[in-house]
């Protein structure tokens, strides 16, 4: 819970991890404690982007960039209502933004959304601890929530584990809307929110899709009501072994060979409706300069990424599923992780990384391209 952010720069802050680990620094937003997952994001830009991204939920964002909030806040880089981040570590805070669109500064805005940050910590040694260690539990405590470390130790020791977790139904909609096309309406396209940022549907919308964003326990009735060309399962938090309702929706658009594409959450989602299993990474991929190759193409695309679990399944062959031959399309080339899959027998395919990029490369906007070409080739 957190409590008043009046002097919060000034205030002691302390971030303790769940294997003791502990680093002292200053408040940063606002003051009280915060639980959630430690994690590091790579990027140098788009921290807003970042911290209203609904896949972070419960999670405590560590920023590698060194001098973060330069850019301070505006009020349309937005990618929902709301910042999910648990909490937020930077290193050296930005004392005044400077940006035309600026409305506010980062610090202002995490305190008025309540969220429980640190500055003036070592980002780079707890970077290369994340690395060493894996993502773990942690906390940050600030004002009248410090406390003896054992004590904090042992309350962040007494939070969950990611693994396990089934968080998507938290940041879904719960009522569905409808982004209309841009222009002249091409096709409409039934999209399950798990987790969904605001720039995805908008990417789909330029290129003449009407996009009904529907609620993460929708039915197959509810997604063919809208008489979609193509369904799509959008990014989202947790653990998707827990999320056995999305999984048994794709499973029904697969039969029907609705043309599908999946992101993030939603790639996981296509792996286990394939029969594939899932694993969570030491320290997942988060940030907007990873390489990954596409593997039809030959082509390596830098790319936005935000996931801590990812897909099992082989490399090197095609595989046998239910519903035909299925193969991984994209492969991170930092660590051979499956970045994504396609069908060769039926239309859909799916990415583990973020081809919408607000705030960041635009390699992968092809892949709403190919979703497009797949709703073409389907109503021909």
């Amino acid at each position: 819970m957190t409590i008043s952010t009046r002097g919060a720069a000034q205030a002691p802050a302390v971030l303790v991890l769940e294997d003791g680990r502990i680093f002292r620094g200053r408040a940063y937003g606002a003051v009280g404690e915060t639980f959630g997952e430690a994690v590091f994001s790579t990027g140098m830009t788009g921290y807003q982007e970042t911290l209203t991204d609904p896949s972070y939920d419960r999670q405590i964002v560590v920023a590698t960039a060194p001098q973060i909030g330069n850019t301070g806040w505006n009020d349309e880089d937005d990618e929902s209502a709301r910042i999910w981040v648990s909490g937020y570590v930077v290193r050296d805070p930005a004392r005044v933004p400077s940006n035309w669109r600026s409305r506010r500064s980062l610090d202002e805005e995490l305190a008025g959304q309540g969220v429980v940050g640190i500055s003036g910590i070592d980002t780079r040694a707890l970077t290369r601890h994340l690395r060493e260690r894996g993502a773990m539990r942690s906390g940050v405590f600030s004002g009248e929530a410090l406390a003896p470390d054992a004590e904090l130790l042992a309350r962040v020791q007494a939070q969950p584990q990611m693994k396990g977790a089934s968080l998507y139904e938290e940041v879904a909609t719960k009522e569905a809307y409808t982004v209309p096309a841009v222009g002249e309406k091409k096709f409409t396209v039934a999209a399950i929110d798990l987790g969904i940022k605001g720039m995805t549907p908008r990417r789909m919308a330029e290129r003449g899709i009407e996009v009904h964003v529907l609620p993460a326990t929708a039915t197959a009735d509810d997604v063919y009501a809208v008489a979609p060309d193509g369904v799509f399962f959008s990014n989202g938090p947790g653990d998707p072994a827990t999320a056995d309702g999305p999984v048994a929706l794709m499973r029904a658009v697969l039969e029907r060979k609705t043309p599908l594409f999946g992101i993030c959450f939603g790639n996981q989602i296509l792996g286990r409706a394939l029969g594939f299993g899932t694993y969570k990474l030491k320290y997942g991929h988060r940030g907007i300069n990873q390489p990954v190759q596409d593997r039809t193409t030959g082509k390596v695309e830098v790319t936005a990424h935000n996931h801590g679990f990812a897909v099992d399944a082989p490399l090197d062959k095609v595989s046998d599923t239910e519903f035909g031959r299925a193969e991984v399309s994209h492969v991170c080339l930092n660590d051979q992780v499956v970045e994504g899959l396609h069908l060769l027998d039926q239309p859909a395919f799916s990415v583990q990384y973020h081809p919408e990029a607000a705030a960041g490369p635009h390699d992968a906007a092809y892949l709403f391209d190919r979703f497009v070409t797949l709703m073409e080739g389907q109503r021909a």
